[in-house]
């Protein structure tokens, strides 16, 4: 391996693929040259704004050219990159700020309607957040105690290219990269710890086992604050000198004609995405020919799914995979050439340098997935008790969810311990939901459980005890959750109950709820 730290591939690739092109973002196209060249200004804004070597900053932003370079750049200046997730409220994104104590935030103008400075500065209230000293809005607009990203970049033209690449040389391998927030079942946000080094390998290893080419067109609909969009997209795309296609929004109509008009070879996304665009009526009318790389995850996916992406669009290469933000979002895979039942009724078989192992007294019996290797987190970000219950003294870590390896060692997953359902593609944590149903002023009690839905594979059921003399309603309720947290957490149903169903230690039985019907 030729780079030992992010900063090192982002100047490797921009050496060894110079002129191929490296995004293609509508009409702008730029090379890997050029793209190493604005990694290295936006990184000299860092320095000449005070970023030193460990500060978090934060990213608030869809999918798009400014991200690549603004959290690269963040990066090479010796930051460790924050991603908050675009379908955040205010006050959620806020929290992660506060908790990360990010010192810059990069953040996207107007998104999908909504203002994001103004939806931050309402979250942070009188109380603020007093550790961050830097915004820098993505566009060119920005409030007065705001940066535009262009003021940003022109504040770094007086740091020499010899200081940026000192500041480089400063991350080392075991330094931090990122902090992946993700809730867990009590709900609270924690942060993994992952470093270069982590992810350099994970990467390359990914890439590997996928096949990933130089002079592949990769459609990133992944949203970047993901590790399937950042790095199994940007870091893999600059491993090998495929072009990254960024798409900030999932629409499977953009979809279809970006793989057309692009001739996209390389498409991930989780099963709602290619379901999608198979059922799509005015498929035909698009040329899909170039696709031959599909990766998938995320949920079950169907074996008609595979059958249908190789019949009826051509794929020659369909895989999936399983991670988990503490395992640096990568622990079991596909290989080229396994059987499409392999494919589609297992998340393949662990990665190189990585172990997994069930939890259970027996074979073919469920238990939860232990996993240890390279992968693991060094950590929660200052959650020590947090990082004690999930990673044990010997290396082992507690996934949470269950599941059953086969004699070949491919690994399915059956179940969840944590309760957590995928909606769309996105984690959805029942006890962070819970927790804020509860601030509804009519709720008394709550308990939120994944059901079945045919288009996001799982949506929330929220059960809920009214307080006496309430005539709340479920559509009341669900239009006050659309106001207060992201999209995809918010229940698509509502169920009245006179108590929930406890045990002896007054935890609510979710097993007897779902078997009522949920």
């Amino acid at each position: 391996m030729e780079w030992g730290s992010i900063p090192e591939l982002v100047r490797y690739a921009a050496e060894r693929y110079a002129d191929t092109e490296a995004v293609a973002e509508g009409r702008t196209r730029i090379s890997y040259a050029e793209l190493g060249a604005r990694v290295e200004r936006s990184a000299a804004a860092c320095l000449a704004n005070g970023v030193r070597t460990g500060d978090r900053v934060g990213i608030w932003a869809p999918n798009t050219l400014d991200w690549i370079v603004a959290a690269l750049g963040a990066v090479s200046a010796g930051a460790v990159l924050v991603p908050l997730n675009t379908r955040f409220k205010g006050t959620e994104a806020a929290d992660v700020l506060r908790r990360s104590g990010a010192r810059l935030l990069f953040v996207t103008g107007t998104f999908l309607g909504t203002s994001y400075v103004a939806s931050l500065r309402r979250a942070a209230g009188s109380s603020g957040l007093p550790r961050l000293e830097n915004v820098v809005v993505l566009s060119d607009d920005a409030p007065a105690d705001f940066r535009t990203w262009k003021d940003f970049l022109a504040s770094g033209d007086g740091v020499g290219e010899v200081e940026v690449r000192a500041r480089a040389a400063e991350v080392g391998p075991g330094s931090l990269s990122d902090i992946i927030y993700t809730s867990g079942t009590t709900g609270r946000p924690k942060g993994a710890m992952i470093t270069h080094e982590q992810t350099l390998r994970a990467y390359e290893t990914w890439s590997d086992l996928a096949g990933l080419e130089r002079g592949d067109r990769y459609l990133i609909v992944n949203p970047f604050f993901h590790t399937f969009g950042y790095k199994a997209g940007v870091i893999a795309c600059l491993t090998r000198g495929a072009t990254m296609i960024p798409q900030p929004v999932f629409n499977v109509n953009t979809v279809l004609a970006n793989v057309a008009s692009e001739r996209v070879s390389v498409l991930p996304g989780p099963p709602t995405l290619l379901q999608s665009l198979l059922d799509h009526p005015g498929r035909a009318a698009y040329d899909l020919s170039a696709l031959r790389l599909v990766v998938t995850g995320a949920a079950v996916v169907p074996l008609r799914l595979v059958e249908r992406l190789r019949s009826e669009l051509g794929v020659a290469t369909v895989l999936t995979a399983y991670g988990l933000s503490e395992a640096s979002g990568i622990v079991t895979m596909c290989r080229r050439g396994d059987d499409p039942s392999v494919i589609a009724s297992t998340s393949g078989r662990a990665i190189p340098g990585v172990e997994v192992r069930v939890d259970c007294p027996s074979a073919d019996t469920p238990g939860e997935i232990l996993v240890r290797g390279f992968n693991v987190m060094r950590g929660y970000w200052e959650d020590p008790a947090a990082t004690a219950e999930t990673v044990m003294e010997d290396g082992w870590l507690r996934t949470g969810d269950v599941g059953v390896l086969d004699e070949a060692g491919n690994l399915r997953v059956t179940d969840r311990l944590k309760d957590m359902f995928i909606a769309g593609g996105f984690n959805a944590y029942p006890a962070e939901i819970e927790r804020t149903l509860g601030l509804h002023p009519d709720v008394a009690d709550v308990a939120v459980i994944g059901v079945p839905d045919a288009r996001l594979g799982e949506v929330g059921k929220a059960y809920v005890v009214r307080r006496p003399g309430s005539v709340l309603t479920a559509d009341d309720l669900i239009a006050w959750s659309r106001r207060e947290m992201a999209n995809y957490k918010v229940p698509r149903a509502v169920e009245f109950v006179g108590e929930l169903p406890r045990n002896a230690s007054g935890k609510v039985v979710k097993g007897e709820l779902r078997g009522a019907g949920g």
